[in-house]
């Protein structure tokens, strides 16, 4: 994803970023995988020393978890980690669309909408990558227009985090939201109300989470070693 990378300093470190998450969403990469710096070396034809780098900032982003002499695996978020994920993205995201509501431009609207065109364009086609691109990049791009540049930052972490919890939690039979909840979320927006902003900022976040079968079962370990501790 895009923001994935806006702090890497090189092109290569940029498309390693973007590729491993797709993977996730996508789940070819499961939670757990290991990342081992030589294959992603060669996957990509680039140093090991772009490879770390481009761990470094997935780890940033709760993306991947870099173990002291195991190196480093897709993060495996907990149910609890799952759920506060959620809820604080609600207090987040319902923030910004209030301050939307009052600040907002006919350009700003006017960004929204080709933004959800662009959703409906993925779905028509059905372009799966694109869909999952533009879903995540719309709540961005509603924190961008408001610039409110901490909440964006903080943000921008939960909706990676999010994202690798909907991999992991999603049934398989689930499908990716359509665009029609964001163009309410626009429609409320452009109309000035507050309210209405908010609850269907909420509506929409909740309905996320609710496709997610989160439950207090420990999720699967990431090997054998793990899998078969006795303490």
């Amino acid at each position: 994803m895009p923001w994935l990378a806006e702090n890497a300093n090189n092109e290569a470190v940029a498309r390693i970023c973007d590729r491993v998450w797709l993977a996730v969403v996508q789940r070819s990469l499961r939670p757990g995988t290991r990342l081992k710096e030589e294959d992603l070396a060669e996957v990509f034809g680039v140093s090991r020393a772009r490879v770390r780098q481009a761990l470094s900032l997935l780890e940033k982003d709760g993306l991947v978890s870099l173990v002291p002499n195991r190196g480093a695996c897709i993060a495996e978020p907990s149910v609890s980690e799952a759920r506060d994920a959620f809820y604080t993205r609600g207090f987040i995201e319902k923030r910004l669309v209030e301050r939307l509501c009052h600040t907002a431009t006919d350009a700003d609207i006017a960004a929204l909408r080709a933004h959800i065109a662009r959703e409906r364009a993925a779905h028509a086609g059905q372009d799966s990558e694109a869909i999952i691109r533009l879903s995540g990049e719309f709540h961005l791009l509603i924190a961008r227009l408001t610039d409110a540049e901490f909440l964006t930052k903080i943000l921008r972490t939960l909706t990676t985090r999010t994202s690798l919890i909907t991999a992991m939690y999603q049934s398989e039979t689930t499908q990716t939201c359509g665009p029609d909840e964001h163009e309410a979320i626009v429609t409320a927006i452009e109309s000035r109300d507050v309210v209405r902003a908010a609850e269907m900022m909420e509506h929409h976040l909740h309905h996320l989470e609710s496709a997610l079968q989160l439950n207090d079962a420990k999720s699967p370990a990431a090997g054998l070693r793990e899998a078969l501790r006795l303490d």
